[in-house]
């Protein structure tokens, strides 16, 4: 007796891969994976910002020692640019416009240095903000790092150049007979305050500038406008005492104004509160607080983005 064995062939399927069924973002965060670049929470961020505060400072000074290393004169400009378009506009304004109505030399002058000095800190800033990113394209790319520290660090520059500028002002103001006093000690909390609305917009600029690099050629004709409409060269309520209230009442409270005349009142003997809109300094707190804040978290919201495309 015989017995014959057919062996057929068993299907067996494969076990199913333990991934299998998983999205990208799933298979991801199983195996611990995050997005290359990703922006992060905005304490995170603040954390971060923290931890690069002496690069912040020591890139300001840096920026600041070449931004003249190629002129004879070096640092000196940092003190003269200001001082000749002070000069440039009191023979225009001054003498040929007669802007200083209302106002004797002794304080027309300071004023008008003043003046000049306190917008150039927030011009300079804002310029310095549009190309922070699209300028240093190569610093975005090869390193990470928080954007932010860029234009606030050249918001910091602007503030330094400033702190030099001050010397000047202090010799001008001493010079037409306005002696320090007590008045000087608000000069502190009005860079402060001018220094937070800086660094918000040079944010916000920033930001703009990055995705628009066209708008740092656009910029100087909106500030050339800005500086006019704000009193740089003439004392606003004086100027238009015979135009509607509301238009010399929205002059004066736009930011660069504010922080012009707070610096004014506090350096110039003559230039008294009667020159001051109602609520000036909750107002310069106001605007410094809106862009400082606003600014930080509308440049942190593209943060993942700078450097792209």
């Amino acid at each position: 007796m015989s017995e014959t064995t057919h062996d057929a062939p068993v299907a067996v399927s494969a076990p199913a891969a333990p991934d299998e069924g998983l999205t990208a973002a799933e298979l991801a965060a199983k195996h611990g994976l995050s997005v290359s670049g990703a922006r992060p929470s905005l304490i995170e961020y603040v954390r971060q910002l923290w931890g690069r505060r002496h690069f912040i400072l020591a890139f300001s000074q840096a920026k600041l020692t070449a931004q003249y290393s190629q002129a004879k004169l070096g640092q000196l400009w940092q003190v003269a640019t200001p001082l000749l378009n002070a000069a440039v506009y009191f023979f225009i304004f001054g003498l040929l416009l007669e802007a200083d109505r209302g106002m004797s030399r002794e304080v027309y002058i300071p004023f008008l240095v003043t003046g000049v000095f306190v917008f150039t800190f927030t011009q300079s800033s804002v310029m310095a903000g549009v190309r922070a990113i699209s300028g240093n394209l190569g610093l975005v790319r090869a390193l990470h790092f928080p954007r932010a520290s860029l234009p606030i660090s050249f918001a910091l520059q602007q503030l330094q150049q400033l702190l030099f500028s001050m010397i000047v002002l202090f010799a001008v103001a001493v010079g037409f007979g306005h002696y320090p006093d007590l008045s000087w000690a608000l000069i502190v909390p009005v860079l402060v305050l001018q220094f937070c609305f800086n660094t918000g917009l040079a944010l916000i600029m920033a930001r703009a500038g990055s995705k628009t690099p066209d708008l740092a050629q656009l910029m100087p004709f909106v500030m050339r406008t800005w500086m006019y409409a704000s009193g740089v060269m003439f004392s606003i309520p004086i100027f238009l005492q015979d135009k509607p209230a509301w238009i010399a009442n929205v002059l004066q409270w736009n930011p660069a104004a504010i922080y012009m005349d707070l610096m004014r009142f506090a350096l110039i003997d003559d230039y008294g509160s009667q020159y001051l809109p109602d609520h000036v300094w909750a107002v310069a707190g106001g605007w410094a607080v809106l862009f400082a804040l606003g600014g930080f978290v509308y440049f942190w919201k593209a943060e993942e983005r700078y450097g792209r495309g």
